[in-house]
């Protein structure tokens, strides 16, 4: 089975040593996606070591899609019992590795020293099996529960674009994302790929795969939301991907090393060997053909890129790629499927003959004050115009042409100052290409009444220590309003009432809220505002309540390790409430210099000894970092090295 021999096979009814860990993650919904609320994540740390015969894992709930995270230079394969009793055959957990977010991007690190498996829809089911291939020396199964809801689900459009399943037809869970989105300059290629999971799946089931592929990416490998930016189904439905616009420059997280300046999409299902549906090439090609227009990108285009980094191609690396490319092209992957990958030139010729006359490659090559050229190319000869206004709107340059190739300059003596827009025409039938030359222009005001609401940090551990008791809330208000705050609980109830209808003004508000007498879990804070002149706004966010850390303490503030027998090395004391993965690192700058400690503790008191590491002097914060059943908790201390 795909080319390697069975090394271990393990089951998890074992009485091994390690005994199983669940950690039951449940969705933060807002109010009104109710429907979203119904999907939930659980994680099981596996048992390894123990050589067994293949044998039936029990999972610690039912679940429709399933994935895995590893650590070491091995291999995981696993199958899968229906709530039925049949099992499939087994499959590799990670067979389109490099869905992943650029590294060093915030997203690269929230499962680091992890393998990442890919998520695997299986219709309901209640138990796995596992194989372990060479080196796996961790193994953490992630198992979601994303019901399939039968009801009409509503598709929206912009200009030009196929009719798109938006985010909340198919019930993301917004309070879930971690940050917000991140936005390249353009988009310049697009990456196909497929999520290789099952190809048995009904239409109805589609909006809960989504569902559950944007749970796991989010709460399973810590990514700030679903990876894919546009998914397609074997139906033809397009479901938008990830948050921010979907006509706007949205960095995903499914492409390592080549997010920032394409767009991915992904093709629900496995097309290594099966053929792609009729309809869903279709809307693939329908999707590339608006998106790409959007961008003024030729579908049949090349052009080279700089890898930002990843197993295949190292950071500053050229490649060569089409503008429509698979996911294969860019990284060690087998993805979007033989079959699929098979189909990129004839889906290239489909998307540029759909939508035409279009305008391709527009640039801008000079500066105020000097000659200014713009050029770009037409999908066939015609009519074009160049013209350049002010600030005021006021055209104060044009130029004119025929053919297929646009070029003209503008000669902008005497205009070193100021911010003026350019528009590229070429006939109402053509998408116009428009930018902007000199001083950006300033932001615009806040629209909202209630805007910026942040909670930190997002996991307190209440537990009067003294480290991360509380959280600050803090939000913008653009009008003297009155303010309610409450706390809900996953069930929606609420728990907490900080405030209801205080009166506050148009500035920043900033308070902590200790969180008294709230058990451990996962909450919503919800704050909305009534302002006189009418307006309102809401806004939510979600934390978690962790008590597994506490009690942070180091033997000395000030560490010496010259040999002289005082204070030559440093206690770092802290407790457990149950066992948990930690890792206790030194930090200077915001960064780790060193590592103490990294693995599995027992519940109880901790003391761990360092002695340096061979540091400089300087000032260092020893950082704490818990996974805990509600969410990673951070504790720190401020430690001096001085010799």
């Amino acid at each position: 089975m795909l080319g390697v021999s069975l090394a271990r096979v393990h089951t998890g009814r074992t009485t091994a040593v390690r005994s199983l860990r669940l950690a039951l993650l449940c969705l933060l919904a807002a109010p009104g996606l109710a429907r979203a609320a119904d999907a939930t994540i659980a994680s099981q740390d596996l048992p390894i070591g123990v050589v067994r015969m293949p044998a039936a894992a029990v999972a610690p709930s039912r679940f429709d899609l399933v994935a895995f995270h590893w650590q070491g230079s091995g291999h995981v394969l696993f199958r899968t019992r229906t709530q039925a009793g049949r099992w499939s055959g087994w499959r590799r957990a990670d067979p389109e590795a490099e869905d992943l977010p650029d590294p060093g991007s915030a997203e690269s690190r929230g499962r680091r020293g992890w393998r990442l498996g890919n998520p695997y829809w299986v219709g309901p089911s209640d138990r796995i099996a596992y194989r372990l291939v060479g080196d796996v020396r961790r193994l953490r199964a992630w198992y979601v529960w994303s019901p399939v809801t039968r009801r009409a689900v509503r598709r929206a459009s912009m200009a030009g674009s196929p009719q798109i399943v938006p985010r909340v037809e198919w019930d993301a869970n917004e309070a879930i994302r971690r940050a917000p989105p991140r936005y390249a300059k353009g988009v310049y290629f697009a990456v196909v790929h497929h999520t290789a999971g099952t190809n048995a799946y009904a239409p109805a089931a589609s909006a809960a795969i989504v569902r559950g592929i944007e749970l796991y990416h989010v709460r399973g490998n810590r990514w700030n939301d679903i990876g894919y930016n546009f998914l397609v189904d074997r139906y033809g439905q397009v479901f938008e991907g990830r948050a921010g616009g979907i006509d706007r420059n949205v960095i995903g997280a499914q492409a390592e090393g080549f997010n920032t300046g394409s767009v991915g999409v992904a093709v629900i299902g496995n097309y290594q060997s099966a053929a792609v549906p009729a309809a869903a090439e279709r809307s693939l090609a329908r999707l590339l053909a608006w998106r790409l227009d959007v961008a003024h990108v030729d579908p049949r285009s090349m052009l080279t890129w700089i890898s930002g980094g990843n197993p295949k191609y190292k950071r500053g690396t050229a490649v060569r790629l089409r503008a429509i490319s698979g996911h294969r092209d860019t990284g060690f992957t087998s993805c979007p499927g033989a079959r699929l990958y098979a189909r990129l030139p004839s889906l290239a010729a489909q998307t540029a003959a759909i939508g035409l006359p279009k305008l391709y490659s527009p640039i801008v090559k000079g500066s105020l004050g000097g000659p200014i050229r713009f050029t770009a190319r037409l999908s066939r000869p015609g009519s074009w115009a160049v013209s350049v206004r002010d600030g005021a709107g006021a055209t104060v340059a044009r130029g004119t042409g025929t053919g297929i190739d646009v070029a003209w300059t503008w000669d902008s003596a005497g205009r070193r100052g100021g911010r003026y827009t350019w528009t590229i025409e070429a006939g109402a039938a053509t998408r116009p290409a428009q930018g902007t030359i000199g001083v950006a222009p300033p932001p615009p005001p806040p629209v909202s009444l209630l805007a910026g609401l942040e909670v930190d940090p997002p996991v307190i551990s209440p537990d009067a220590d003294g480290i991360a008791d509380a959280l600050t809330i803090s939000y913008t208000l653009g009008a003297r309003a009155a303010v309610t705050a409450t706390v809900n609980d996953v069930n929606g109830a609420v728990v907490a009432t900080l405030f209801s209808g205080q009166v506050q003004g148009a500035r920043k508000q900033s308070f902590p809220y200790a969180a008294a007498g709230l058990p451990d879990g996962l909450y919503t804070l919800t704050v909305s505002a009534s302002a006189d002149d009418g307006r309102s706004g809401r806004a939510q966010a979600s934390f978690a309540i962790d008590r597994t850390l506490s009690g942070l303490a180091l033997s000395t503030a000030t560490l010496s390790p010259n040999g002289d027998g005082a204070d030559d090395s440093v206690a770092i004391d802290f407790t457990l409430a149950a066992d948990a993965d930690v890792i206790v690192q030194v930090e200077r700058d915001g960064a780790a210099v060193a590592t103490v400690s990294t693995g599995s503790l027992p519940a109880g008191p901790q003391e761990l000894g360092w002695d340096g590491g061979g540091l400089p002097d300087g000032t260092y914060v020893v950082a704490v970092i818990v996974d805990g059943p509600f969410g990673q908790t951070r504790h720190e201390a401020a430690l001096t090295i001085t010799h």
